[in-house]
């Protein structure tokens, strides 16, 4: 049985221990989520200048659209204040900053009524993040910036938190990705090419779950949940922060969600983060999760280095 917990009191370990179970957690807007929000809409609408950044799509061609995404992306995600706001998020909620670690936060936007579903703006089929390498003990945070309903929201298919999926991970290597795939995002505007794990086998989603939360309302999930982008049909666009965290003993233990379905080779694990002073994750860790210690690609994504500026 999976449970939704709202506003939980439970301690980091215990919701931690409850999200490799595939618990949900929602949380109500706090002062740090709702700071992140408006530090995001405050770069969202500098890019777009006088238009309304929810319904430009309206005023552009596609092609225009992604010239003004394309360095937004990666300009918020690598901005200083996204990160500090990030771990003033996670001291809000009781987290460790000393053995808490966490990824870049990724700015994503969902066009409405299939204007861009394709790279930088990639609407995200059926998958787990385990199929993208991500370790066991990885916890998702998700969260809009602007108000969403049912129907720009994420969804979720518990009935498969404990039923394989045939998918295409094995052929997924996350160095290779860090190399082409992530940096290749804007060039894909009317379709996306890259290899990407997918279901090889029908998926049922319906009934799924979806949750609406106020801007800088929060969704914690495993990495293991299989989730889906919910096609947005709301006639604006949606804008949603979303990032990653584990727990550094959960991962040297490689404590976290059963893995039923994942094949794929390589490892996210090095882009983690000390959350109390940005140092790395120790290379012990990582090489626990790549006994084959691939050279095949670039282990740690570096947008200096492969060619362009995409990031999933």
């Amino acid at each position: 049985m999976i449970t939704v917990h709202v506003d939980s009191s439970q301690s980091d370990s215990d919701r931690r221990a409850a999200l490799y179970h595939g618990d949900l957690f929602l949380y109500s807007p706090r002062k740090a989520s709702i700071a992140l929000c408006e530090f995001a809409r405050e770069m969202i609408q500098s890019a777009f200048g006088h238009r309304d950044p929810r319904t430009a799509q309206y005023e552009m061609p596609v092609e225009q659209y992604v010239s003004i995404v394309a360095p937004l992306k990666p300009a918020f995600i690598h901005h200083p204040e996204s990160k500090r706001l990030i771990q003033e998020i996670l001291r809000e909620l009781g987290a460790d900053l000393d053995a808490t670690y966490l990824d870049v936060p990724r700015l994503r936007m969902v066009t409405s009524d299939g204007y861009l579903t394709s790279g930088v703006g990639y609407a995200h089929h059926p998958h787990r993040d385990t199929w993208y390498s991500a370790p066991p003990s990885q916890i998702n945070w998700w969260l809009p910036i602007y108000p969403i309903t049912g129907e720009s929201s994420m969804a979720f298919h518990p009935h498969y938190w404990d039923n394989a999926v045939k998918n295409s991970s094995r052929r997924f290597n996350y160095y290779q990705w860090n190399a082409t795939g992530r940096a290749d995002a804007a060039s894909h505007i009317k379709t996306d090419t890259r290899e990407q794990p997918k279901p090889e086998e029908a998926v049922e989603l319906e009934p799924a779950t979806r949750f609406v939360t106020g801007p800088g309302g929060m969704t914690l999930f495993s990495a293991a949940h299989l989730h889906s982008t919910v096609p947005n049909t709301t006639g604006v666009t949606r804008y949603s922060i979303d990032f990653r965290t584990i727990h550094i003993e959960d991962a040297r233990m490689k404590r976290g969600a059963h893995n039923i379905d994942s094949e794929c080779t390589g490892t996210s694990v090095r882009d983690f983060r000390r959350g109390s002073d940005l140092e790395r994750v120790p290379e012990e860790v990582a090489a626990a999760y790549d006994p084959a210690q691939s050279d095949d690609g670039m282990r740690v994504y570096d947008p200096a280095v492969a060619s362009g500026g995409g990031v999933r």
